[in-house]
């Protein structure tokens, strides 16, 4: 007799009847078992499992779990799925395009089962908690809108990073090392460039990538920051891009920023390019302001906080 079993087809029907939402593996597990008690009991009757049996429904829906899990068939179906961990599972007659643009327009989030609106800019001070908790670095945001703009409607395309960063290495020296090291001349800050977007998938990969590139190479370390990436051949397709050109990735978590992580990590740059940081100042100034306080910091040691803040 032919099993009536049809984990992708179940999995299809429960995404269908839910569009753009998106369930782990065990949601969707939890979902089939509700729903097709007879065909899983039927599962349970034909497993052979001695090592892990099927005795009990846990069991017999972590199995579900794992089997969801392993399905790399779905996307012929038509099922897209997220690289964050857990991985979750969506169905959605959007195009890659067309999601990126919905995204970037409002994207909606949940949170303590309240919904509200994200933009790009919301994004920025979630990074900036991020990092001072997890880098001590301290960031500052770069206003495109505060350039001079002398060269066109486009003459500034890909300039300007998002948010720049301070790393202090010095923070728990001693006195003693930090007045040896400032005699020397040597480097007491390392500096940070950050690219940020909302969505990352097939669509937008490359483009955003070399828009990193291009307005983040000049800084020690350059991120492309996002708080969703989607699609295996998206993250695949980071890694490839990351071993040639030294950019690292961050997956921001923005329900607990602290959660964040860095999942490609960015190759140092020993040097600070100062020629394309001195076009930045020169155009930007937020910029500008944002080496002032390098060089504030190189002169007297201390940080100010609150000139580091982000609106």
């Amino acid at each position: 007799m032919k099993s009536r079993f049809n984990l992708q087809q179940y999995i299809l029907t429960c995404l269908k009847s839910k569009p753009n939402q998106k369930l782990t593996a065990r949601q969707l597990a939890e979902w089939i078992f509700q729903t097709y008690r007879q065909e899983c009991e039927e599962k349970r009757q034909r497993s052979k499992a001695t090592v892990i049996p099927l005795d009990t429904d846990e069991a017999l829906i972590t199995q579900l779990v794992s089997e969801v899990g392993s399905r790399s068939a779905l996307e012929k179906l038509g099922i897209k799925t997220t690289e964050e961990r857990p991985r979750k599972y969506y169905f959605t007659t959007q195009t890659d395009e067309e999601e990126v643009q919905q995204a970037e327009s409002v994207n909606t989030v949940t949170k303590t089962k309240k919904d509200y609106s994200l933009s790009e800019h919301d994004l920025y001070p979630l990074l900036t908690q991020y990092l001072q908790n997890e880098f001590g670095i301290y960031s500052k945001r770069i206003d495109e809108k505060r350039s001079k703009n002398n060269n066109g409607s486009k003459g500034n395309q890909w300039l300007h990073p998002d948010l720049v960063g301070l790393q202090d290495l010095s923070q728990d020296w001693h006195s003693e090392i930090k007045q040896c090291v400032k005699a020397y001349s040597d480097k007491q800050t390392k500096l940070w460039s950050f690219e940020v977007k909302i969505l990352l998938n097939r669509s937008n990969v490359r483009e955003s990538f070399f828009q990193t590139v291009s307005n983040s190479a000049w800084a020690n370390f350059s991120y492309l920051v996002a708080s969703r990436i989607d699609g295996k051949d998206t993250l695949k397709e980071l890694r490839l891009l990351s071993a040639l050109h030294g950019v690292g990735i961050i997956q921001l978590d923005v329900e607990d920023p602290n959660e964040s992580q860095i999942i490609i990590p960015a190759r140092e740059s020993s040097d600070v390019d100062w020629d394309a940081t001195n076009r930045l100042v020169e155009e930007n100034k937020d910029f500008q302001e944002y080496i002032e306080l390098i060089r504030e910091f190189y002169q007297t040691g201390k940080i100010r906080k609150e000139n580091w803040r982000i609106q």
